[in-house]
């Protein structure tokens, strides 16, 4: 192992008796802890003094990458920059000391914020109601599947076991179906890139209980024709079910309610900035129409999860959209989808473009125009780390062999798009002229380019066996 460059592991830095804390004069007397629950060996820990300790990981965070330390353009993921005040009000002692078992007489703060929320959302969605119980997008999918299928139960309506899922979907979309144990019936798109009716007039019958869509879809593109396909599933009985992983570029534009929508997911951590990745925080409440209120986990006996979700997320939500305001959260959409059409025009005469037209607040190149350089996308996104840039969603959506999903958020300056774009066509010029700069990238990170499939399917997670494989 190359020190300079990677650092040393915590268990490099071990020396045996060293201590990083003392524990205080054991007041409570000695028990015997039974042999069935005890180890048969000591763990094998480091040992470390706290300084030791503390240098190691303030170095080490420092290879972390985030929204605040530059230009994050994860398509499909909305990662936006989450405002200070946020994490503020979120970590007051005030919120963070409440136990969920206290009289609710003395929480009616809280309460009231998680009302006031709901009731926001609903306006923002054009729903009736949400429930705020789901922990993340995902969990809210299956919790929106379940008012579903809960809601043609009550009326003795068995036989509706299939979801249509657009073949364009997040792949959380017929995994939550799945879950849910309903049967996933696939959409085809067109060569634009939108729900193609007649593939979906073909599909429709008695057996149908939804249609889960995202819209802009996971091309950015937007679904025009989705009045005519709300009509078009409800004639047959089902309901329509909104994913709202893309729901930022329609804040201030229009509102899934109104486009027929009757149940639907928020990211949280997505459109209302309160920080995602690395598995969490998350949160996904569930909105659905007037009507179906009664199916909601706080009105039914669905269970989706304890008290009101994560309080955390929901307070930093709840600040955010207090901070804009009605006045100033109609820009959001309008302005991320600005950015996305100034970055998508502004490089589509050297990366291929697919489908041409207007998007919404992402999009997707094919790779680069010319094929002949034999750079892959893999390559372009591992290059980006040298530059000192989060790379884009690659590979995703499943309908181009080199997609590229590029969503800069509503609060990035042009002068950082500038720089992107810059950096973007810098790359595909060194893809013509030094294809092996690109092929062995990247170069100026902790650590160069790793062997994704073998480190999928054979992790090495913990120190002993890294010195059984060294």
């Amino acid at each position: 192992m190359n020190n300079k460059l990677y650092g040393n592991l915590i268990f490099e830095l071990s020396h045996a008796g060293r201590k990083g804390y003392s524990l205080p004069k054991n007041e409570f007397g000695n028990y015997n802890i039974p042999t069935s629950i005890r180890r048969n060996s000591d763990a094998n820990l480091p040992e470390c003094d706290e300084l030791t300790v503390t240098r190691h990981y303030t170095n080490h965070s420092g290879n972390n990458f985030g929204v605040d330390n530059g230009f994050y353009p994860l398509g499909s993921c909305t990662m936006k920059y989450n405002p200070a005040i946020n994490e503020e009000i979120a970590t007051m002692p005030q919120f963070t000391h409440l136990h969920p078992l206290q009289p609710a007489s003395t929480c009616q703060g809280a309460l009231k914020i998680c009302q006031e929320l709901r009731k926001a959302l609903s306006e923002i969605a054009g729903l009736a109601d949400f429930t705020l119980n789901p922990f993340a997008g995902a969990h809210g999918e299956l919790t929106g599947l379940m008012i579903i299928r809960s809601y043609h139960e009550s009326r003795g309506d068995s036989k509706r076991t299939k979801v249509i899922v657009p073949d364009s979907a997040h792949g959380t979309n017929p995994a939550s179906a799945a879950v849910c144990g309903l049967d996933i019936v696939e959409v085809k798109s067109t060569a634009n890139g939108i729900v193609d009716i007649d593939n979906l007039k073909a599909l429709l019958d008695g057996s149908i209980a939804a249609m889960m869509m995202t819209n802009p879809n996971t091309l950015g593109l937007f679904e025009q024709q989705i009045p005519e396909i709300a009509q078009l599933v409800h004639d047959c009985g089902g309901l329509m079910y909104y994913d709202g992983a893309n729901l930022n570029p329609m804040l201030g534009v229009c509102r899934p309610g109104d486009m027929g929508f009757d149940v639907m997911h928020i990211n949280l951590h997505k459109t209302f900035s309160t920080p995602h990745g690395g598995g969490g925080p998350g949160s996904g409440p569930v909105g659905v129409r007037k009507g179906l209120e009664k199916f909601l986990p706080d009105n039914s006996d669905i269970s989706v999860g304890p008290y009101h979700g994560n309080f955390g997320v929901i307070m930093k939500a709840y600040a955010y959209i207090l901070s804009l305001g009605k006045e100033h959260i109609k820009q959001v959409g309008p302005l991320s989808t600005l950015n996305a059409n100034y970055i998508k025009e502004s490089l589509k005469d050297i990366y291929e473009l697919p489908i041409k037209g207007l998007c919404k607040h992402e999009f997707v190149f094919n790779g680069l125009a010319d094929k002949s350089t034999g750079i892959t996308t893999m390559d372009v996104a591992k290059r980006l780390l040298d530059y000192g840039y989060h790379a884009p969603t690659i590979y995703f959506p499943l309908l181009f062999h080199e997609a590229m999903m590029i969503e800069p958020t509503e609060n990035e300056s042009k002068g950082t798009l500038d720089g992107f774009i810059t950096v973007m066509r810098k790359i595909a010029d060194e893809a013509k002229n030094e294809p092996d700069l690109l092929k062995t990238a990247p170069h100026n990170t902790p650590i160069g380019r790793v062997d994704d499939v073998l480190a999928a399917k054979h992790p090495i997670v913990t120190y002993k066996q890294l010195q059984s494989e060294s």
